[in-house]
């Protein structure tokens, strides 16, 4: 927790952001996390300009190209991939049921589809329905409800000569596992399958490299990495050429172009290109391209935030009151537990009594929490940290779970 070289200086950390200053413990940050005031300041900046449309011969349509640059720019630095293949949308869910309407077309009955109980619904779901629109047989990989472990030696019977898709988290937003997504996409690129990974939940913790994780899609959105409310999905400009998604007649055929409907928000791109550099400029004796500092800023993240996850997990964990949910061996800085006697909407009640921000229910994460069995009783509760939490704040998560008691 200290700052050392290297090391993460988290008191000039938070005075980058200026909703700190509500005296909150911000412990949500998997369902969102704050902006700093430079991504504002971005977002700001491109409102007062003139910014039109792009394909104009004019500057203010000049402005819009180069913001579109930019943000595809930023992500492909995020993830290790190639700005040609950033495909930039509302939110995560709503390109992820672009890109499986698209992958759906080049299906047949009796292709098989593997998808995971870990999962966000939103990497769940859109590959189910559309499977059931073509024919196509879904295999799911089941979850060890003692761990909160994804396997990878359970895909080796899950995946077939007929699987053309693997879906999988490179972290759950629930219980933080990080499973051994290289794994799992060695043995699906071994029969022709494609894998999808999300990424949205990593991205905020970890430094993200496309080729290592084996990924031929990383999807990723920007609100959890203090950047506004976009999604991006990243794939080689290659693998995109061969996908026809719906699209209007008139508008560009281009990769990645094609599969971005209507008209696009040109100030919130701004956003995104401000929120990676922000991340690039965490650890300030980074030097570099961004991509480099990137490296070397999520490196002090993942040890920062390691650090205070560390000690809240072991200190909730001892509490004879509380039960966390599954223990990974790898993880980001999240986790979800219960409390005996009350309800978890209760729980989160008297911790933002407590000045706690926590989030309670399923997260999305609506297989995973009937798997564990815990969705009838309303889920759990979730705190997640990040890299401008400080360890007075863990003290403060502690000491008030720790006070729980059933009214």
């Amino acid at each position: 927790m200290s700052n050392g070289p290297g090391g993460l200086d988290v008191a000039r950390v938070r005075g980058l952001f200026p909703a700190l200053a509500d005296g909150y413990v911000h412990a949500d940050g998997p369902a969102g996390s704050l902006l700093p005031e430079t991504v504002a300041h971005a977002v700001g900046t491109a409102m007062r300009m003139p910014v039109a449309n792009r394909g104009g011969v004019f500057p203010a349509s000049g402005r819009s190209e180069a913001l579109v640059a930019g943000a595809r720019g930023a992500v492909a630095d995020l993830v290790g991939g190639r700005s040609g293949g950033v495909i930039l949308g509302a939110n995560m869910t709503t390109l992820t049921y672009a890109l499986a309407r698209a992958l759906a077309r080049t299906w047949r009955p009796g292709d098989e589809i593997v998808v995971s109980r870990l999962d966000h619904d939103a990497n769940v779901r859109p590959w189910v329905q559309l499977a059931a629109a073509v024919g196509a047989e879904v295999r799911w990989a089941e979850v060890d409800i003692e761990t909160g472990e994804l396997p990878a030696w359970q895909y080796a019977d899950l995946i077939t000569r007929r699987t053309r898709l693997v879906a999988v988290t490179a972290a759950s937003n629930a219980l933080g596992t990080r499973p051994d997504v290289a794994g799992i996409a060695a043995q699906a690129h071994a029969v022709g399958a494609l894998v999808y990974v999300d990424a949205v939940h990593a991205a905020p913790h970890h430094f993200l490299d496309k080729r290592s994780l084996g990924a031929d899609f990383v999807a990723v959105s920007a609100y959890k990495w203090c950047g506004p409310h976009v999604g991006a999905v990243v794939a080689d400009p290659e693998l995109l050429e061969y996908l026809r998604p719906d699209k209007l007649e008139p508008s560009s055929d281009k990769v990645p172009e094609r599969f971005e409907t209507g008209t696009p928000p040109f100030e919130l791109f701004a956003g995104v290109t401000a929120a990676v550099d922000h991340l690039a400029t965490l650890c300030g004796e980074a030097t570099g391209s961004r991509r480099e500092r990137l490296r070397a800023s999520m490196a002090a993240v993942a040890r920062h935030e390691g650090d205070l996850f560390e000690w809240m997990d072991q200190a909730l964990r001892v509490m004879r009151h509380v039960q966390v949910l599954g223990s990974p061996e790898r993880s980001t800085p999240t986790l979800s537990f219960t409390v005996a006697g009350m309800r978890p909407r209760q729980v989160a009640a008297e911790l933002a009594r407590a000045g706690i921000c926590a989030w309670d229910g399923d997260f999305y994460a609506r297989e995973l929490f009937d798997t564990l069995g815990v969705n009838e009783t309303g889920g759990a509760v979730r705190l997640g940290l990040m890299h401008y939490n400080t360890g007075d704040e863990v003290g403060r998560i502690i000491d008030a779970v720790a006070a729980l008691r059933p009214r």
